[in-house]
């Protein structure tokens, strides 16, 4: 999301810095399976570094009770938002355009600055407050229960922030969800310098919420039987890298992953997703079940020959393997154009 001023609210992090921030990511992430899960893997997943008050990071309260909150909601660590908080807006203290009111040149708005049009688009859902029962796609969440998304109310900003993240990859690629909401140079670097330095353990909540062991203890529960065999094959590939062709175990395309997951659940379907829509039993959107297939024309598919497939998780989002250059992920639905339809496992 480009914004006018990318170093409001935070120090300007020189080059070198920076890339030692990433590096020293990359080395966490790497090492985050191993030696920081150890033998309690529980324990360590459920790192969420909290500060005893808000006096210990300068966060106004409100705001840090709200990223601890999201983190704890959507399995991100809370320092992952707060670095955003204070990048875009020193955590709603800045008095830029687009803060508490309108939108900056870009169209990005609120103390998270979410895109509600303009050349960044409306990443947000609809006008910037809205009514609940009038969104229309987008992150933008009722957060705190009251009828209305806001997206200068933090009890909303934040946890709209957070499903965001969760969507574009985060906790299992925290650089590409980081990417995604803001792919200025600079920017990944400067949420990450904030995160690292809101707590002291920051760094490791950061590395144990991407493990894969954690991404699977922080898992919602899976349904019984086949549904449930199918996407706890799909949970366990969360993070691996799309590969055109491959169908694991290291990596995966779309069909690939559809097709294992199937095979886990002792169902064979066809290997390639025009195949697997040809295969199914297609069915209306209102009938759809977690470990359905979805399907989408996709970049080299058409609406009666589709390109693109994932498996249905809840009624709105669905694990895939994206594209070249992504990950096995979980996201929403309607995040991926030309939607073709559903088909169930045969019986």
């Amino acid at each position: 999301m480009p914004r006018p001023d990318p170093d409001r609210g935070a120090v300007t992090i020189a080059a070198a810095a920076g890339a030692a921030v990433l590096l020293l990511l990359v080395l966490i992430l790497a090492a985050a399976g191993s030696s920081l899960l150890g033998s309690s893997p529980a324990s360590a997943c459920q790192l969420q570094p909290a500060p005893s008050t808000a006096a210990d990071t300068g966060i106004p309260a409100g705001y840090l009770a709200g990223y601890i909150k999201a983190g704890r909601a959507y399995g991100i660590p809370w320092t992952l938002l707060a670095g955003i908080g204070e990048v875009e807006s020193d955590h709603g203290r800045s008095d830029l355009p687009g803060v508490h009111s309108g939108t900056n040149g870009y169209g990005a708005a609120g103390p998270m600055q979410f895109g509600t049009g303009g050349v960044i688009g409306d990443t947000w859902g609809g006008a910037p407050v809205h009514p609940a029962s009038q969104h229309t796609g987008g992150y933008g969440t009722d957060g705190d229960g009251n009828g209305i998304v806001d997206v200068y109310d933090p009890g909303d900003a934040i946890p709209s922030a957070a499903a965001f993240l969760v969507a574009h990859g985060a906790p299992g690629n925290i650089p590409a969800a980081l990417t995604a909401w803001d792919h200025l140079p600079g920017y990944l670097t400067q949420v990450m310098r904030w995160a690292g330095t809101y707590a002291s353990t920051g760094a490791a909540a950061l590395a144990a919420a991407a493990a894969p062991a954690c991404q699977q203890l922080n898992a919602a529960p899976l349904p019984a039987g086949t549904a449930g065999k199918i996407l706890g094959y799909a949970e366990q590939q969360l993070g691996k890298p799309y590969l055109w062709g491959a169908t694991g175990p290291d990596a995966f395309d779309c069909s690939g992953l559809a097709m294992m997951a199937y095979r886990a659940a002792g169902i064979t379907i066809p290997r390639t997703s025009q195949a697997q829509w040809a295969y199914g039993k297609q069915i209306p959107a209102s009938q759809a079940r977690p470990g359905d297939l979805v399907f989408f024309a996709g970049s080299d598919g058409t609406m009666t020959a589709p390109g693109h497939v994932g498996i249905v998780l809840t009624p709105g989002t669905m694990i895939d393997a994206p594209y070249t250059g992504q990950v096995v992920r979980e996201e929403p639905i309607s995040d991926t154009a030309g939607l073709v339809g559903y088909t169930q496992p045969p019986a």
